[in-house]
């Protein structure tokens, strides 16, 4: 079978790299062509576009670069035209990926199935109208976007959640302490690890808020997961001669030997509290006191990290907008790091997060789901 994949960023690559490996087992003749990444690379097939060049965040970089992005997306039109897969498989992404499954649907009459739901639920809540109509069949990897689609009448698959089979298939799980600052010429000095995002503009926004807050943390090393795709110069640019390291390719590693950690929303918080470390969301927004309002009256979430939106509570604190200030961040790192009954509370939630989101296996159960449905005899009329 052929199969067409679309990815935008790096968490895209890497679940969409294990849907491919998944896919592969199932069909020994997938022939796959993609938008996506390194990771996707690897499993096989054409890349056509590296997420590099698609991802843009913002209105403003979005509309500086509105010809690149049409470009782009007319270029995959024409891709996917030509290479006549069996079924187009789009990864989160959604401003982009929705255009794409309405002219797919519209002009190619080829299935289109979407793997990782957009939050929708958060905001843009009638896009949900269009993916009923433009979207063959919806993986949704959180427990609560079934309930989300159910009231909508639209009929989704929960396939269980990739950070979860990520997670339990990592390298160096057994890894020690010991070993792991040895192997990267570290001190031996507890760890305070911060994750700053995956895009420049995130990193420019919430590194320097960060290194600020931890300055006064002694008896500490820190480090910064490196993200993929970024180069270490970037880095340089913020830590000047601060007694901070990067490194790269290691995030899972760094966090299985951290004490805490910073973290912006997104997948690094669901990955953070999968491996037990207490964290603290920190993200930073322009305008700060508008973006506070516009949370509090247009999003539909009482919550922007996916740790609070599974267990329905809060779990971990979310430090964004006017709250993210190098004091309350000072605060809480504190509270994590030297009051015993907090931190405890805060891992006994992520194991109840951990039950909820159910055992590994979501890119073998959403393979399965993709290729029956295009193997699947038409039933007779």
């Amino acid at each position: 079978m052929k199969y067409y994949l679309i990815a935008g960023e790096a968490s895209g690559d890497l679940h969409a790299s294990n849907l491919m490996k998944s896919l592969k087992n199932l069909d020994a003749n997938a022939d796959f062509r993609f938008f996506g990444g390194d990771l996707m690379q690897a499993q096989g097939g054409v890349p056509v576009k590296h997420y590099r060049e698609l991802a843009y965040m913002g209105f403003i970089p979005v509309i500086t670069h509105l010809p690149v992005i049409m470009k782009n997306m007319e270029l995959c039109k024409k891709d996917i035209a030509e290479f006549r897969p069996d079924v187009v498989i789009l990864v989160d992404y959604p401003g982009f990926n929705l255009k794409i499954a309405k002219y797919v649907h519209d002009h190619l009459r080829i299935p289109v199935h979407y793997y990782i739901s957009p939050k929708v639920w958060a905001w843009k809540e009638y896009r949900v109208k269009s993916f009923k109509k433009y979207v063959d069949e919806m993986l949704c990897i959180l427990p609560f976007e079934v309930d989300f689609f159910r009231k909508h009448n639209y009929r989704v698959h929960y396939v269980g959640n990739p950070t979860v089979d990520a997670i339990a298939g990592r390298d160096h799980q057994n890894e020690t302490f010991a070993e792991f600052i040895e192997a990267n010429r570290l001190e031996s000095k507890p760890i305070i690890v911060l994750l700053a995002g995956s895009r420049k503009q995130e990193i420019s926004g919430n590194l320097p808020m960060m290194l600020r807050a931890v300055k006064s943390f002694e008896g500490y090393q820190f480090l910064i997961a490196g993200a993929p795709g970024i180069e270490s110069t970037f880095y340089d640019t913020f830590i000047e001669n601060q007694p901070v390291k990067v490194l790269f390719g290691q995030t899972y590693r760094i966090l299985a030997q951290s004490e805490a950690a910073l973290v912006t929303s997104g997948t690094a918080t669901l990955e953070t509290a999968l491996l037990n470390v207490p964290q603290i969301v920190c993200y930073r927004t322009p305008v700060p006191q508008l973006a506070y309002w516009g949370f509090k009256h247009v999003l539909h979430t009482p919550f922007i990290s996916l740790v609070n939106l599974i267990c329905g509570r809060e779990v971990v604190k979310e430090l964004f907008a006017v709250r993210f200030t190098e004091t309350n961040i000072r605060q809480e790192l504190h509270r994590l790091l030297n009051v015993q009954q907090y931190r405890n509370t805060m891992l006994q939630n992520y194991a109840e997060m951990r039950q909820i989101l159910g055992d590994p296996g979501a890119s073998d159960r959403a393979a399965f789901y993709v290729f029956q449905k295009i193997t699947q005899k038409p039933e007779k009329k």
